[in-house]
């Protein structure tokens, strides 16, 4: 199968700082540009962020501050990124949310106007989310080879539930029959409330995950400004979150 263009197509994949368009920086960009003749380029430039990279981040992409210390900066390489791009249209997995706008502020600090407003964006992700649904119907469907009678009934999703996780562990040698090792497989993020707001750093310590203050421990923060406490208990957050909180400064205060 090949792609029907009228322009070229660049897939792009972008390593970064971070996850915060403002904050953080790219580190490499990779371009896959795909002529309407089906010829294909690749380009992929490596450059010096100018803030350190996070050693958790190193561990993801395995970029190091020392890997970048002699590479152009982006604003150095934004033109010929420019211009390597042209007219294209972007695609990439999870690029709408991500890789485009980090993108776009990036190439406006180098002091470039990136028009997006005549280019088209192609999202990999968003195809396979909204073709490959991945809710309780399609999973009881996918492992069970069934249709989810009374869908969104509670009885009814609680037992095909109970039936899909049988199923997994059936299908799937890697998966251990024991809650423990399931519990820890299926948990994506370590947060140390429920909503997220506060996570585990890599050294397992409460981290700030919003706000200000994001990426800075509990311990650091409150010592800082033992304000902010004050203000999150009066603020809108889930009762749960402050609860978290709350026996965080009992056990400090309790250590003291």
């Amino acid at each position: 199968m090949q792609l029907s263009l009228h322009k070229p197509l660049a897939f792009f994949d972008l390593e970064t700082t971070g996850t915060h368009y403002i904050r953080d920086r790219i580190i490499e960009i990779s371009i896959l540009k795909v002529m309407p003749d089906q010829s294909t380029h690749l380009r992929t430039w490596l450059v010096n962020p100018g803030i350190p990279i996070p050693p958790e981040v190193s561990k993801i992409h395995g970029i190091t501050d020392e890997m970048v210390s002699d590479k152009p900066s982006f604003k150095d390489v934004a033109g010929e990124i420019n211009h390597f791009l042209g007219n294209a249209d972007l695609a990439g997995y999870n690029s709408n949310k991500f890789d485009i706008p980090m993108l776009a502020e990036e190439m406006l600090r180098a002091g470039i106007d990136f028009d997006l407003s005549k280019r088209r964006f192609v999202d990999v992700q968003n195809i396979f989310h909204r073709m490959e649904p991945r809710n309780l119907a399609a999973a009881y469907r996918f492992y069970c080879n069934r249709e989810l009678e009374n869908a969104h009934s509670a009885e009814a999703d609680v037992t095909a539930t109970y039936e899909i996780l049988k199923a997994q562990l059936q299908r799937y040698q890697e998966l251990q029959n024991d809650i423990g090792f399931l519990s820890q497989f299926s948990t994506k993020n370590q947060n140390a409330d429920l909503a997220g707001f506060i996570i585990y750093n890599a050294d397992g310590k409460e981290t700030f995950n919003f706000g200000k203050y994001k990426g800075q421990t509990l311990e650091e923060v409150f010592e800082r400004d033992p304000g902010y406490y004050s203000w999150i208990l009066n603020a809108e957050f889930p009762l749960y979150t402050k609860k978290v909180l709350t026996a965080y400064r009992l056990s400090k205060i309790n250590h003291k």
